[in-house]
Formats: C-alpha cells, sequence, structure tokens
C-alpha cells in the first residue's frame, strides 16, 4: 500500500497494490499492523456501508462525544469526498481537503478524530464502505454547513445538490463546535 499526503498533514490517502488478470482483480484493504504502524495507532469498532444517487451530498458530520476516525473507501461508482479540520490547536484549524473516490481508481481516505467530514456523488450510484474507531453516538453529532462561505469547499456540483433535513440545517463554522484537544 503506498501513502499519499494532503495539505492536511493528519489526512492520507491510501493506494493499494492491485493484483489484475482476465479473471478480475485483488487487493488487500486493510492490514492493522500496517495502519498502525504507517498510518495511526488505532483500533475500528465499526464499519458502515452506504449507498447514495447521483446529485446527493451527505454531510458535514461529526461527533463531539465518540468521536470517530474513519476508513473510507467505495465499492462502487465515485465521490468527491471532503474532510474539515476543527482541530482548534491545528496548524490547519479551518482548513478542508477534498479527494476524489472511486471503485475503479480503488483509493482509501483516512480521517481522524477531530474532523468534519461529507461527500457528494458523481456517478449514477455509489456505495461506500467505512470503518470507524468509535461507535455512531447520534446525539454528540453535529453538523457543519456544507456550503458555508468561510470554508470555500469547491464542491464539483452539477445542479442543486440533494440534502437531507439535517443537512440543510448544518450550523457555519464559526457557531460550530470545535476541538480544543
Amino acid at each position: 500500500m503506498k501513502i499519499r499526503d494532503t495539505a492536511i498533514s493528519d489526512v492520507k490517502v491510501l493506494i493499494p497494490q492491485i493484483w489484475e488478470d482476465t479473471r478480475g482483480f485483488f487487493m488487500e484493504t486493510f492490514r492493522e499492523e500496517w495502519f498502525n504502524t504507517h498510518i495511526a495507532d488505532c483500533r475500528f469498532v465499526q464499519e458502515n456501508y452506504s449507498t447514495s444517487y447521483q446529485g446527493v451530498l451527505r454531510g458535514l458530520h461529526y461527533q463531539t462525544k465518540q468521536t470517530q476516525g474513519k476508513l473510507i473507501h467505495v465499492l462502487e461508482g465515485e465521490i468527491f469526498d471532503v474532510v474539515v479540520d476543527l482541530r482548534r490547536q491545528s496548524p490547519t484549524f479551518k482548513q478542508w481537503v477534498g479527494t476524489t473516490l472511486s471503485a475503479e481508481n480503488k483509493y482509501q481516505l483516512w480521517v481522524p478524530e477531530g474532523f468534519a467530514h461529507g461527500f457528494y456523488v458523481l456517478s449514477q450510484q455509489a456505495s461506500i464502505m467505512y470503518k470507524c474507531t468509535d461507535y455512531y453516538c447520534p446525539h454528540a453529532e453535529q453538523t457543519l454547513l456544507w456550503n458555508d462561505p468561510e470554508l470555500n469547499i469547491h464542491w464539483p456540483l452539477k445542479g442543486e445538490p440533494i440534502l437531507s433535513e439535517k443537512d440543510k440545517k448544518g450550523v457555519l463554522l464559526k457557531e460550530a463546535v470545535a476541538f480544543d484537544r
């Protein structure tokens, strides 16, 4: 597995080695010892799977308790994945990075604790699987407004995004709960 750094040092894109022939392909998506040595020393406790349709924008979500690190990959389709640094002491506080994840490129994105996360579906449909370092805690979930002008995220939108009611009511960064650790 190769590691591609992003503009935020703790956020990493993982590029797997792929063995492919006329029968199909094989790739390793996770190896605990390698991950803990090269990316983050953590333990995953929950794995989630979701499907979304073209034009859906989910996020930007994070939890203030039971904060989650996430290892994200796309099994079908293509998304533009975005993370926002909400760690006050970080030199990249309030900054965002975005990357395209797809079933074709097979990249994975490591999102450490202390970040808001969201994605926009570029393909007809996308299926996403992600491992989490803590359990989902709905009463601690926060939503940062996806189009906050202070963030100025360059979403590759094709028309108006499809949003949940929760995502339409996200808060601006200046009103959001950030992390002090």
